[in-house]
């Protein structure tokens, strides 16, 4: 129940910065593109971000991690490409997207946690 929500959650941030933000445009029904996005980030976030990670330890390790903000972007930009009615214009514009919408998820996922006792 709580991957469900956060999935939402990150379609709500999804649906927000493509709003927002100029370079990035959702079409069609947005509401089911952004949660179709969501989970498309979702599942590329679990099987090509480690590869990616792995072959690109040597310059993400030189760059102090800075690396990996460019493998967030490459991830955005496939997603973008394997979904018709999502469209990121650059890199750079994925660059933003991708830290906007990381602040955005730590945001609404903070609402999720539980108090521990």
């Amino acid at each position: 129940m709580k991957t469900i929500l956060k999935l939402l959650l990150t379609a709500f941030a999804v649906f927000i910065l493509a709003n927002v933000l100029p370079g990035v445009h959702l079409s069609g029904d947005t509401y089911v593109n952004a949660i179709i996005v969501a989970i498309v980030l979702a599942i590329l976030n679990v099987l090509v971000k480690p590869i990616l990670v792995i072959l690109t330890l040597p310059i993400t390790i030189v760059t102090l991690g800075l690396f990996l903000l460019v493998i967030n972007a490459l991830i955005i930009l496939l997603a973008s490409k394997l979904i018709t009615g999502f469209e990121v214009t650059s890199i750079w514009t994925a660059i933003l997207f991708s830290l906007l919408l990381s602040v955005l998820q730590s945001i609404f996922h903070s609402f999720l946690k539980e108090e521990k006792k």
